[in-house]
């Protein structure tokens, strides 16, 4: 009954089991590859669109020439009305529609300010966004040269029109996704939910499956062991195997996806060691109360959606319904994937994030406890079997 023969009976259970084994590595090495690929282009790019020219006029051509001449857009089709060009997006032959209306030339020429139709399919926030972004862009770029081209007529100096033709000038800076894409938005939190639903799983299993051997009349080494120090030990046999997997997506990862990488390793470990054990110690709780070892993977796989939405990167907290928040609050993947976006993505000092560190120490602490009460519920439980 010695430490070291727990650690081997540990790292035999799990070492022996391949659905921990692929859970594990398969699972954190696949998705690492499979979750960026749709995205590894960073924004959509050359949206098709269908244009509907009521105005026919030089300006108005002039207008589809620009708009075609965007990075975001290309003018797949042309038709004589609305109906037509409504009836190719729900098609989905096209993913937008311009709109120029009638005398638009006329009404610009006059100073008046004419009002162009644009939209996308709002199914994809991104297609959506960048069809809108590459119009409106064309058409403020069109806007700013007949503003100019006034302004030069009424006796005003070229250069000096340029620079004066609007009293507000946008000068947008990203500062903390310069690409302004996909992946650096999503993927550095999305990689801290997939560690977490991996490991939840994994440990998870080893306890479901234990559980089966308890029913079948099966005495296990977990039995003979104090409660304690069988938590202690799979804590820490997890965290070792799950460290490298750590780095493997802060470094390998983050570099082959050129994703920003702000924090030093020191604070990183101290944020990962109390993650990683914090999500070992619920998954203990989970394999103490599941019956069979599978309705580990159902029950956390049935969580990912709910944990990604409620954490905060996708969706404003503020918009979120405050007990929908509070629940987030238990799952240590809320406070660590805000932890590691405020060092790596954000270069925060651990100062400012001090809170979600002590958040997860808690959930250690408390979750670490449960652990050990339900196990020796457990125990005693198998005590109780074996007189009767």
């Amino acid at each position: 009954m010695s430490w070291r023969s727990l650690f081997q009976f540990e790292l035999k259970a799990i070492f022996t089991n391949p659905s921990i084994l692929f859970t594990v590595f398969g699972g954190v090495l696949i998705y690492s590859f499979l979750y960026p690929l749709p995205y590894t282009n960073q924004l959509p790019r050359e949206q098709q669109i269908v244009v509907v020219n009521l105005d026919q006029s030089a300006l108005g051509r002039k207008l589809e020439r620009m708009v075609d001449a965007t990075p975001e857009v290309v003018i797949a089709a042309r038709t004589e009305s609305v109906d037509a060009a409504k009836a190719l997006v729900n098609q989905g032959k096209v993913q937008g529609l311009l709109v120029i209306p009638k005398d638009f030339q006329r009404d610009v020429l006059l100073g008046k300010s004419p009002t162009l139709a644009y939209g996308g399919d709002a199914a994809y926030f991104l297609v959506y966004g960048t069809i809108a972004e590459g119009i409106a862009t064309a058409a403020g770029t069109l806007g700013a040269e007949v503003k100019v081209a006034r302004m030069v007529s009424a006796g005003g100096n070229i250069a000096l029109a340029a620079e004066q033709y609007t009293a507000i000038k946008l000068n947008a800076q990203p500062v903390f996704n310069p690409t302004m894409g996909y992946v650096n938005y999503v993927v550095p939190a999305v990689f801290v939910l997939i560690l977490h639903q991996t490991l939840l799983i994994a440990v998870g299993l080893l306890g479901g499956g234990q559980n089966e051997y308890l029913r079948a009349g099966e005495s296990g080494y977990w039995l003979h062991y104090p409660a304690r120090r069988v938590v202690l030990v799979r804590g820490i046999v997890f965290t070792l195997i799950y460290l490298p997997l750590v780095m493997y997506y802060f470094g390998f990862s983050f570099s082959y996806y050129n994703i920003s990488r702000l924090a030093s390793i020191q604070d990183l470990m101290l944020v990962t060691v109390p993650f990683l054990l914090s999500v070992i110690f619920l998954g203990m709780i989970l394999g103490q109360l599941i019956p069979r070892r599978e309705l580990a993977t159902v029950v956390v796989l049935l969580s990912s959606l709910p944990l990604v939405f409620s954490a905060g990167f996708i969706w404003p907290v503020e918009m979120i319904p405050t007990p929908v928040t509070w629940l987030a609050q238990l799952a240590p993947s809320t406070p660590a994937i805000n932890a590691f976006l405020r060092l790596n993505q954000m270069g925060a000092d651990f100062d400012q994030i001090l809170s979600l560190w002590g958040q997860l120490w808690l959930q250690a602490l408390i979750y670490g406890a449960i652990a050990v009460r339900l196990m020796l519920r457990v125990k005693r439980q198998n005590k109780q079997a074996v007189k009767l």
